[in-house]
């Protein structure tokens, strides 16, 4: 390998610049491999030449302009001879050569060139006001021979992925697809559109071109009137530009497919902690199963994700920093998404806050107060930063109900969509969502002294919210208008009542989660009140914990049922064990499996809990048996819009889901309720 280096500014704290090799994760999958820092580093630092733990004086002052490195090894008997050359680039003299030998097991695995190889990476400082390491600039890089292997299908880009919708408008615009295509952010020169093809059956035809929005990168195309009663394949083509003015097609294919006339399926996922990326055995999975449907309820990222921090602003860093973590979701998923439908809704680590009370939109006040926005109400992150992210997982969405924007301009994405005889809600649950400081809560701390039975009138004052005013009155809209469906579901975020009891540890008890939409109940009352009358299966993520579990209102098993899928990856744990606290319970279900039954939740709320996926310990070093351990997996629906019920499955992370194994699926999986049974006509005992 050939790169040429130039080392910017002072060289201050200089960690060194130059390739690293034998870059693997513990599974050593290539895209796993992507974001370890670690291997084999070969390059300049200071006035050295570094190959491994070898280092090489060169002469002063000879590195201080450009330089080419080049890298060169041979195999032999277990064992890697590796050559590290340094030239002039101004002169072409041989600067220093250095030499090493070490197991050939040190240089399997990806190859990248990286700035500042010997200085771990840290959060970034928005305070800094200088870098506090040398700066170095890389170009003509090239590789050749036979230790290289490459992959086509292994390709991620210039197209990354793409993600629609078809809905049923019930409108003059018929059946309506929408479409998003994404790409990386791209320079001042390139090329900005996307191309829709479709082949109706006499090759491909041109649907037209989008623009890349040049915050979020995506191009979103809507197409009305979709002949939507077979399968149509789809590609997208980005032409990219080269400085010459020729240019280089490049496609990313797809399905839409037919709108389903049997049963839907639906696959549901949410939050991914990228310690388990990328998530193959439930890619897999969901691949296998094939769903009609795909519905992921928000957590895409986590802060942490892909390692180096993340940005607060100024917005066009934390833009840049946000898409960074948000493709390493698409390159996950993305051969799923092509060939399904897919809802995707953002959550609180999509705007890279640690909870979000949302406020109606407001601006979080005091965030000093609040490093890890996750004790206050509102927004921490810039408007333009908000409205990229929702760009970024909600353009292919269904036109909204209501396109006005929230407070400051935030957009809103609540709306509906029919497919497959089934009508979808898809809500924001908090984006209104009242902020706890209000009544003087310190998230984590408030209530940690309480006895377990006692409900605390203080949290439950008038005037709070969980949906919002424009969200309940769409909601009751919607649950009474039943063109085109047979059946209802209502996507969300979270579950409508607190359905933990421990965390992040099994013997550390958590009276109170603010976090989850059990709080407020009077919001949260009325907002079930609204969906009693359709009827609807509420299916939603969040809280790392599978559940399935009926609301009540005015009495136990009163109102809907809601399915709270597992954690694609679980980061931190719950646990929902009453029967340890323990709290008191009446008619558990007929399975008589434990922390099941008719519970009063800490705010008060009334809950039957039929199904709970409780986790372990993570304590596996591989990272997809520690996923396994910690309660991770995902959830299948099944609407049956003739019989009329939903069949609920909740799968574990390691398993092959296709092999009729009863424990692949978490304890009271799988279940089926009818449709009048979430108005409270219970059958399921």
């Amino acid at each position: 390998m050939s790169v040429t280096v130039s080392r910017l500014g002072e060289w201050g704290n200089d960690g060194g610049g130059g390739f690293r090799i034998g870059v693997r994760s513990e599974i050593d999958e290539y895209r796993s491999n992507c974001f370890v820092q670690s291997g084999l580093d070969a390059g300049i630092k200071g006035r050295q030449l570094v190959l491994g733990n070898e280092s090489l004086t060169v002469s002063e002052g000879s590195m201080a302009a450009d330089v080419r490195l080049t890298l060169s090894g041979t195999i032999a008997d277990g064992k890697a001879n590796l050559n590290l050359e340094v030239r002039s680039t101004s002169s072409d003299s041989v600067l220093g050569v250095i030499r090493t030998t070490v197991s050939d097991a040190l240089v399997f695995g990806n190859v990248a060139i990286v700035s500042n190889f010997s200085i771990p990476s840290i959060p970034y400082d928005q305070e800094q006001t200088q870098l506090s390491s040398a700066r170095y600039r890389f170009e003509n890089w090239t590789m050749e021979g036979d230790a290289f292997s490459v992959a086509a299908e292994h390709a991620f880009g210039p197209i990354l992925w793409s993600m629609y919708t078809l809905s049923d408008s019930r409108s003059e615009d018929g059946f309506v697809l929408k479409l998003s295509a994404f790409t990386g952010p791209l320079g001042a020169h390139d090329n900005k559109r996307v191309e829709l093809q479709c082949d109706h059956g006499s090759g491909w035809e041109s649907l037209g071109f989008a623009n890349l929005d040049s915050d979020a990168w995506v191009a979103t195309f809507r197409i009305p009137n979709w002949s939507e009663k077979k399968a149509v394949p789809y590609r997208l083509v980005y032409r990219e530009k080269h400085r010459d003015q020729s240019e280089t097609p490049a496609y990313w294919e797809g399905v839409v497919r037919a709108n389903p006339t049997g049963p839907l399926r639906m696959a549901g996922l949410t939050c991914q902690n990228d310690y388990a990326f990328p998530y193959e055995p439930v890619v897999k999975n969901v691949k296998k199963l094939d769903p009609d449907l795909v519905f992921f309820s928000g957590d895409q990222i986590y802060e942490n994700h892909g390692g180096f921090g993340y940005i607060r602003e100024p917005a066009e860093g934390s833009i840049l920093n946000y898409l960074r973590k948000f493709y390493q979701f698409g390159w996950a998923f993305r051969e799923v998404m092509k060939d399904a439908p897919t809802v995707c809704l953002p959550d609180d680590h999509d705007v890279l806050q640690g909870n979000l009370w949302g406020e109606g939109g407001a601006k979080m006040e005091n965030p000093d107060k609040d490093p890890g926005a996750s004790i206050l109400g509102g927004y921490v992150e810039p408007v333009r930063v908000v409205n990229a992210v929702h760009r970024t997982n909600v353009a292919h969405h269904p036109d909204p109900y209501d396109p006005t924007p929230a407070e400051r301009g935030i957009s809103v994405y609540f709306g509906d969509m029919v497919y497959g005889g089934v009508g979808f809600a898809i809500l924001a649950d908090r984006q209104w969502k009242s902020g706890p400081e209000r009544i003087g809560v310190i998230v984590g701390h408030t209530g940690r002294d309480e006895d377990p039975l006692f409900v605390n009138p203080d949290f439950n004052p008038e005037g709070l919210e969980l949906l919002g005013e424009r969200q309940e009155r769409f909601l009751k809209v919607w649950a009474d208008d039943w063109r085109g469906h047979k059946l209802k579901a209502v996507l969300s975020q979270t579950v409508f009542a607190g359905l933990s009891t421990h965390q992040p540890r099994p013997d550390r008890y958590l009276k109170y989660d603010f976090d989850g939409s059990g709080w407020p109940p009077r919001a949260r009352n009325r907002a079930i009140g609204i969906m009693r009358t359709s009827m609807a299966l509420h299916i939603c993520g969040d809280t790392h914990l599978g559940t399935f579990s009926q609301y009540g209102v005015e009495a136990q098993r009163d109102s809907n049922w809601a399915f709270c899928t597992p954690a694609i990856a679980a980061g931190w744990s719950r646990w929902w064990n009453p029967d340890d606290v323990p709290l008191p319970f009446e008619n558990r279900p007929s399975h008589d499996l434990p922390n099941t039954g008719e519970y009063q939740d800490s705010f008060g709320n009334k809950v039957y809990v039929y199904a709970v996926g409780n986790p372990q310990v993570g304590t596996s070093s591989d990272r997809y048996k520690k996923a396994h351990q910690k309660g991770s997996g995902f959830g299948f629906i099944t609407f049956d819009t003739v019989a009329k019920t939903y069949t609920v499955e909740a799968y574990r992370f390691l398993v092959d889901a296709t092999d009729g194994n009863p424990a692949n699926q978490f304890p009271g999986w799988p279940a089926t309720i009818q449709q009048l049974e979430n108005r409270g006509e219970n059958r399921l005992s």
